[in-house]
């Protein structure tokens, strides 16, 4: 824990209780609670009046374990509110910084795929889109306040390098209380690092790798003033490589800096700059085809790309932000963030989509009448975002016991603007498709405005968490959102409250019991036959489980059991908007996912750090049909660092993620018919070992795909290879 937290008297005696079992979900949890051995606790304690007790952490080695754990004491992610895992009434996942280093999780996108119960879909080599419980995850954040990302571009959103964050929390579920306008999938929220120390720090690293690939980091934290009380922190890296895939290259470079000062003992501001630019040679758009002409598979070799030299995708992203908060002395808090951010892509890029005869070379396209194999696109994009979040949390006392409230308010306003050129080629154009080389740049038109969206959220939110009895806590909250959207052919205004309410209930010192209920809402810019806008979609989430905790919250353990419903979801039958060459929409309900997740997280011992995560769930939409069927629907992930107790020096660890097969139905040869693609079930295995050379030096060795699986994902009429095995030597200096 931190040295001090203020916390109500059921939440210090779960913080102080060390040395309790872990439950037993399942086998290898039972393995672990034998390895559990009971720890002092070392602790301060004060109680006022009002029964709120004041936790003086002891200054000990605790601090140092904490920050090298896979786990956090207290997270915001759910409500704002300051809860400990088990007191939040939904499943989170945290990724912690020492999580990323062990695994060398260098990009947002490495890290949701090592997160329980996401999966990824990826539409070209450095094009991902993330799903969980069967829905595709729409809902980022940044230090809390929501960010908007748009699939259908890419501008680099989940190449983020995780070098400055200092952890991810994913919220799994509707999470409209926090994010607004989404879909019932999940949350992501990146949380900055911050300039924390009043000593002179820094950290250097360096790496090289399969592929010649090179990166290197630097991390210097310094007070600015002599007190200590402005500090100072910059992180800078670079990194350079080439990839499995032929003439694909890479070039990624980012710089951040903030500061950091205490303005009064209860009043602290910061401020920052995040600057990050990805530049992709050889960029790939699509995979390769996955079926023959006569529907038998391709075997291409994964080093195949069939993208020319002239291919590129570049992006970068300016952001600026700023904090202010307020501590009281009766425990209230005050916080107010905002940030600019800036974004551009720059893009040409080439695609191919057919069936090519196993012989001759020679293809057709997939679509019935329509003789085109692919196409190319010079696209780019520029995105600038302004947020504003405001809110205030603290205790209050109502009916003799002790309770908390939350309210604030978000603006945001983020303008798209997509230009394109594009053209297509035909079965001459292509000619033998087995001797395929470097397709020739085509004589690109200007640039035509394609997209320019300009979408405005203002909310405003409120939840309290009221103590109903000694054990049982009962949360309450809604949000209410404007939300408008401006494009080139339409304009749309949507109001909406998203309602949340979550029980927990202290079965005892170590478990608690939980259900929760949590909405959001998504505007669809769909029009029915009669020319009116649909509503916007619906996803409603409900959870039940049991949680547990132990030794301060370093270990943490959940099982649920959920179900989620989305309604309102725009579907055609190709008819007409009345007047309009349109096509109409209809709404439809009834779509719902249905499973059970389980996750442990964190210290298992001082030497022995773990992530287990599994996820199980069926999904259907309203008509019956399977849901996302690209997307696995049964998972597990493990994720494991030890250090040898007779060689203290020496950290081991690996991991493996398993996932069960995926299908899609593809357009068939003929246009008309179906073919079916599928990937089997695989499991990827990943170690990793480090060496303490002394204080200030360590070198660490990952291996990934140990047994250099084969694997597909992007399933359907193209195939898009997952990484094979790689391996990275690096060495890390501080200071």
């Amino acid at each position: 824990m931190s040295a001090l937290s203020t916390l109500n008297s059921n939440q210090f005696h779960r913080l102080k209780n060390y040395g309790q079992p872990v439950f037993s979900f399942s086998l290898l949890a039972l393995v672990i609670a034998s390895s559990l051995h009971a720890q002092a606790a070392n602790a301060e304690t004060t109680t006022d009046n009002n029964q709120t007790l004041v936790v003086t952490a002891a200054q000990n080695n605790n601090d140092d374990k904490a920050s090298t754990d896979y786990s956090v004491p207290v997270t915001r992610a759910s409500t704002k509110m300051a809860l400990t895992v088990r007191d939040t009434p939904q499943s989170v996942s945290v990724i912690t910084k020492q999580r990323i280093e062990d695994q060398k999780l260098v990009t947002l996108n490495d890290a949701l795929k090592n997160t329980t119960g996401i999966s990824e879909f990826n539409s070209g080599s450095n094009r991902s889109n993330f799903y969980s419980r069967g829905f595709m995850i729409d809902n980022y954040q940044i230090d809390g306040v929501p960010t908007l990302i748009d699939s259908q571009w890419n501008v680099g959103d989940t190449l983020s390098d995780t070098a400055v964050y200092d952890r991810i929390e994913v919220v799994r579920g509707a999470t409209g209380l926090m994010t607004g306008a989404g879909s019932p999938a999940a949350s992501i929220n990146m949380i900055h690092k911050q300039a924390d120390s009043k000593e002179f720090k820094a950290n250097v690293s360096a790496s090289y790798g399969s592929w010649d690939t090179q990166r290197y980091v630097g991390d210097i934290s310094a007070p600015l003033t002599e007190s200590g009380n402005v500090r100072g922190r910059v992180i800078a890296g670079y990194q350079d490589g080439d990839s499995w895939l032929d003439h694909y290259h890479t070039r990624k470079k980012f710089l951040y800096g903030v500061v950091d000062a205490d303005l009064s003992d209860n009043t602290t501001a910061s401020i920052g700059y995040d600057y990050q630019e990805t530049n992709i040679s050889g960029a790939t758009w699509g995979g390769l085809p996955t079926f023959y002409l006569d529907g038998s598979k391709t075997n291409y070799s994964r080093s195949t790309n069939l993208a020319p030299d002239w291919a590129y995708n570049n992006s970068d992203s300016k952001k600026v932000f700023a904090n202010l908060k307020h501590t009281f002395d009766n425990g209230w808090l005050v916080n107010l963030s905002g940030s600019h951010t800036e974004a551009t892509m720059d893009s040409k890029l080439l695609y191919i989509d057919g069936y090519f005869d196993k012989t001759t070379g020679i293809g057709i396209g997939p679509y019935a009448g329509y003789d085109l194999l692919g196409g190319t696109g010079y696209n780019s994009a520029k995105r600038k975002e302004d947020s504003l979040d405001a809110y205030a949390s603290g205790p209050y006392e109502l009916f003799g016991r002790q309770h908390e409230l939350m309210f604030g308010v978000t603006y945001l306003r983020q303008n798209d603007r997509y230009f394109s050129a594009s053209t297509s080629f035909t079965s001459a154009d292509v000619g033998d498709f087995n001797d395929w080389g470097n397709y020739p740049e085509p004589d690109w038109d200007d640039q035509s405005l394609s997209q320019d969206n300009t979408i405005h959220q203002k909310s405003a939110y409120l939840a309290t968490r009221m103590s109903l009895a000694e054990k049982l806590n009962l949360i309450l909250g809604a949000r209410y959102t404007q939300y408008t959207a401006d494009t080139l052919t339409q304009n749309m205004e949507k109001n909406n409250v998203t309602p949340y309410a979550g029980l927990v209930y202290d079965i005892n010192d170590t478990y608690s019991a939980y259900a929760s209920y949590t909405s959001i809402f998504k505007p669809q810019t769909y029009r029915n036959a009669s020319g009116a806008y649909l509503s916007p979609v619906t996803g409603k989430s409900y959870e039940t489980g049991i949680k547990g905790d132990w030794n301060n919250s370093r270990i943490t353990a959940s099982l649920a059991v959920f179900r989620i419903e989305q309604d309102h979801l725009g579907a055609t039958d190709y008819a007409l908007v009345s007047g309009s060459t349109d096509y109409a929409y209809y709404e439809q309900n009834g779509t719902v996912s249905k499973g059970v997740e389980f996750e442990i997280n964190g210290a298992v011992t001082d030497n022995l750090q773990m992530t287990f995560g599994a996820t199980r769930y069926v999904a259907h939409d309203g008509e019956g049909a399977a849901l996302n069927t690209t997307q696995p629907t049964t998972s597990l992930k493990l994720f494991t660092s030890y250090r040898l107790p007779m060689l203290q020096a020496l950290t081991i660890g690996g991991g493996v993620n398993w996932q069960n097969n995926t299908w899609d139905n593809a357009a068939g040869p003929d246009g008309a018919s179906t073919i079916y693609a599928n990937q089997g079930s695989y499991a990827l295995v990943d170690l990793f070992s480090r060496y303490q050379v002394n204080k200030q030096l360590s070198v660490q060795v990952n291996v990934n795909n140990l047994f250099d699986k084969t694997y597909n994902v992007d399933v359907g009429r193209n195939t898009v290879y997952g990484e094979p095995r790689n391996v990275s030597v690096s060495a890390n200096y501080r200071f």
